[in-house]
């Protein structure tokens, strides 16, 4: 395994364990939040929208 690939597989590691913790011991303060973080990723869903490769789908040569 390399270097990269192990410092990878350690961070997302660990952010499932903060994440599993954070749910079960304060699941109602994460759960009261949650209408906040869809009213922010709707702005953010707007900023980003589109900016993907600009071939429209035509098939240029």
């Amino acid at each position: 395994m390399t270097r990269n690939r192990a410092l990878t597989l350690m961070a997302v590691s660990l952010l499932l364990i903060a994440g599993f913790y954070l749910l079960r011991e304060h699941g109602g303060h994460v759960l009261g939040v949650a209408p906040y973080l869809l009213l922010l990723l709707c702005p953010l869903l707007h900023l980003f929208h589109g900016h993907g490769p600009k071939d429209g789908g035509h098939g240029h040569s």
